[in-house]
């Protein structure tokens, strides 16, 4: 078992920034990719982005891509999404998910594939 506790979200005005993180406790996290996905009202949950367990192996989906970075820290434990140049579009909830591997863009994309959730972490940003 591996949980998860998302942190950082709030209120941002357009073009602002915020870095929102994932802290994970139980079985080893190193063991463990790690994705980013958000749910905007009325909208299905979308992958944002995922990092592999040695951090080598990223993948965005395109809407974001330049604008955030994912990246995570075993010895802290913690799964960082630093959101940049934010714009209304952005706003959802926001959660980190955890599962074993993924292999492809395909994979690390798919939300059914991940066993862990955390709680999800509110992002507004206002024009």
């Amino acid at each position: 078992q591996v949980q998860l506790v998302e942190s950082g979200g709030g209120l941002v005005q357009a073009g602002g920034s915020l870095r929102l993180s994932c802290a994970a406790s139980g079985r080893t996290f190193s063991d463990y990719a790690l994705g980013w996905f958000r749910q905007a009202p009325g909208k299905e949950r979308e992958f944002v982005a995922a990092v592999s367990w040695s951090g080598g192996n990223i993948y965005y989906v395109d809407s974001v891509k330049g604008r955030f970075t994912i990246s995570r820290s075993n010895a802290q434990r913690t799964v960082y999404l630093q959101m940049n140049r934010l714009n209304p579009d952005d706003t959802a909830v926001y959660y980190c998910a955890a599962r074993e591997y993924y292999t492809d863009y395909a994979s690390a994309a798919d939300m059914y594939a991940y066993d862990f959730w955390g709680q999800g972490t509110q992002v507004t940003v206002s024009s």
